[in-house]
Parts: structure tokens; C-alpha cells; sequence
């Protein structure tokens, strides 16, 4: 955790690459990535820490799949990470911060409850079109015998 706590200093305060974010995965004993966020840097709103971390250990390790690995991080997941890493499948997520800790700078929890209302109730009121299409499309990819199931 004291690496993601460095982590989190270094992109936040030293290199203001972004938020004061930062994240380790760990498997086996072995360090995988550390990594800050660099959203600011990198132009790139999906650039937070743990996105970073899960990305550079699954370059190292030359797959999607992280089952046994360990996330550390500096603060409490964003739903947008949350997601990442559960289909990375990482094991375990701990965390130092929560939410709590931040909201003044970070709307994390009001993500969070803006996901759980009905769609037409969202902030960004998604809506469904062309579903037929799209199915047909789902359906030929059920036929492959080596389509990707992860």
C-alpha cells in the first residue's frame, strides 16, 4: 500500500499528471505494476491509476486474465475501475482512502448512486436503439468456436 501511497503523491503533487491517484498490482509475491493516474498527461478521462496498473500488468504478464492478483490502492475504486478490475479478475482490492475522504474533490460516490437508478432516471439517460441488429450480430458470435469468453 506504501507503494500506491507513492505513487499516488508522485502523479497527484510531484509530476501533477493527475488526480492524487495511485495503484499497485501484486500476484505471487510479485510486484506487476505501479502506477499513477495521468489523466491530466495523457489527455485520457479512463487514465486513472488502477486503469494504468491493471493495463501494464496484463502487458507483463501477455494477457487479460490477472486471477491471483492483488490491487493496492491509494483510495477507494471508482465505479469505472471497480469494473476494470473485476474483469481483469482480480482477487482482492484494498484500499486507503474511501470516498468519504474526498468528495470534495471527486465524484466517485455520486457516480456510484447515479448507476443504481432506473436508465431513463440517469444523469446521462441512456436509451436502447437498433437492439435487433445487435443481437444478430451476437448471435454469429455465439457460432465461433473460438470466441472470446472472458
Amino acid at each position: 500500500m506504501r507503494l500506491a501511497i507513492a505513487a499516488m503523491r508522485q502523479a497527484g503533487v510531484t509530476d501533477k499528471t493527475g488526480g492524487p491517484f495511485g495503484a499497485v498490482i501484486v500476484r505471487d509475491g510479485q510486484v506487476l505494476a505501479v502506477c499513477g493516474n495521468s489523466v491530466r498527461r495523457d489527455n485520457d478521462p479512463t487514465a486513472h491509476a488502477e486503469i494504468n496498473a491493471i493495463r501494464q500488468a496484463c502487458a507483463t504478464l501477455g494477457t487479460y486474465d490477472l486471477s491471483g492478483a492483488i490491487l493496492y490502492t491509494s483510495c477507494e475504486c471508482c465505479p469505472m475501475c471497480y469494473a476494470a478490475a473485476s474483469w481483469a479478475r482480480i482477487e482482492k482490492i484494498y484500499y486507503a482512502a474511501s470516498w468519504r475522504d474526498y468528495d470534495d474533490l471527486f465524484d466517485d460516490a455520486a457516480i456510484h448512486a447515479d448507476m443504481g437508478l432506473p436508465p431513463a432516471e440517469r444523469l446521462l439517460a441512456p436509451q436502447q436503439l437498433l437492439r435487433d441488429e445487435a443481437l444478430a450480430v451476437l448471435k454469429e458470435f455465439r457460432l465461433l468456436p473460438d470466441g472470446a469468453r472472458y
